[in-house]
């Protein structure tokens, strides 16, 4: 599977792995949604430690997901996040919607 979501309180978790393409990505999205949508969360938290390859298909997701959470007020924690697709997302502006930190091994 692609993402594994956990619930914790008001906090969703996706843990994302494999590759993170066009065709995986609708499936992330909609799971994704779907545990906003019926918890109503505070905070999402996006785990990219597993992701092994990340195309701009991944930009799209986390934006869609900012978009989804901003219109209540949650805010949207990227983590686990390789040191090249820090840099994408650096490029694309996502550092200015959402906190995104590295993989700890990579610091």
């Amino acid at each position: 599977m692609a993402v594994e979501i956990k619930i914790k309180g008001e906090v969703v978790y996706a843990y994302l792995s494999g590759e993170l393409d066009h065709h995986s990505a609708a499936f992330m999205r909609q799971a994704i949604d779907s545990a906003i949508e019926l918890n109503m969360p505070t905070l999402l938290i996006m785990d990219f430690e597993n992701i092994t390859f990340m195309d701009s298909s991944g930009i799209g997701l986390v934006m869609g997901r900012y978009r989804n959470l901003s219109k209540s007020g949650a805010v949207l924690n990227i983590t686990g996040v390789s040191r090249q697709m820090y840099k994408m997302m650096e490029m694309a502006g996502l550092n200015r919607l959402a906190k995104i930190e590295q993989q700890s091994n990579e610091r």
